[in-house]
C-alpha cells in the first residue's frame, strides 16, 4: 500500500481571500484571486520525492451557497495546478465535497459524510489510490481538518500559531493534532525530518 499527505486546500495551497460581500474570509471566487502561497511548490516536490502521494481533501460550499458557479471553480482548479506545475509541483488527486446543509442550490443541501469534520473523502481517496492510513497525514488549518485526518486513522498537522481558544477545542473535541507548523514547506519538514530519525513507521 502507498503512503499520503492528504492537503486542505485553502489556506494551505493557496491564501484565503476576503469577500467583502459575504463578509468573511473564504476560498477565492474566481481564478484572479488564487494565489498560492510561498514554499507550496517546494514543499509538495519533496513529499512527492519521498514516495508520498499529495492529494487535495478539501470543504467546498461555494457553489452550494452559490458564491461561485462550477464554471469559475473549474477555471480556479485549472490555475492552480498551472501555477504548481511552474514551480516544479503536481497533485496526484483532488476531493472535494460541494455538499452544505445551508446550501441555496437544492441537490446540494446534504447533510453528508464527506464534509470534514467528518472522515468519508479521506476515506474514499485512501480506498481509490490503495493508501495506507496509518502511514499518512493530514495537514490543514483547521480543527476539522485535524478531526477528519483523526478520524480516518491518520496523523496530523495543524497550520498557523497555537492560541489558547484552540488548546480548549482541542481538548473539548479530541482534535488534538500531532503537530503544528507555520506553513505547509514546515510541515513537509516534520514529515520527512521524522522518517530520517526512523520514528514514524
Amino acid at each position: 500500500m502507498k503512503r499520503a499527505v492528504f492537503l486542505d486546500r485553502d489556506g494551505v495551497i493557496n491564501e484565503l481571500v476576503y469577500l467583502p460581500e459575504h463578509g468573511l474570509l473564504d476560498s477565492p471566487a474566481n481564478e484572479a484571486q488564487f494565489t498560492l502561497f510561498p514554499r507550496v511548490g517546494e514543499a509538495l516536490r519533496k513529499l512527492s520525492q519521498s514516495g508520498y502521494k499529495l492529494l487535495i481533501i478539501s470543504n467546498q460550499p461555494g457553489i452550494a451557497k452559490r458564491h461561485f458557479s462550477p464554471e469559475t471553480f473549474a477555471r480556479v482548479r485549472a490555475k492552480m495546478k498551472q501555477e504548481l506545475k511552474k514551480q516544479g509541483a503536481a497533485l496526484d488527486g483532488e476531493y472535494y465535497c460541494l455538499h452544505h446543509p445551508e446550501a441555496k442550490v437544492a441537490e446540494l443541501q446534504v447533510s453528508c459524510d464527506c464534509r470534514k469534520p467528518a472522515p468519508g473523502l479521506i476515506l474514499q481517496a485512501a480506498r481509490e489510490n490503495d493508501i495506507d492510513l496509518k502511514s499518512s497525514w493530514m495537514i490543514g488549518d483547521g480543527l476539522t481538518d485535524v478531526q477528519a485526518g483523526k478520524s480516518a486513522g491518520c496523523r496530523t498537522i495543524l497550520l498557523g500559531k497555537m492560541k489558547c481558544e484552540l488548546c480548549h477545542l482541542m481538548e473539548e473535541n479530541g482534535s488534538r493534532p500531532d503537530a503544528i507548523a507555520a506553513d505547509l514547506r514546515e510541515a513537509a519538514e516534520i514529515i520527512l525530518s521524522g522518517e530520517q530519525n526512523g520514528n514514524l513507521h
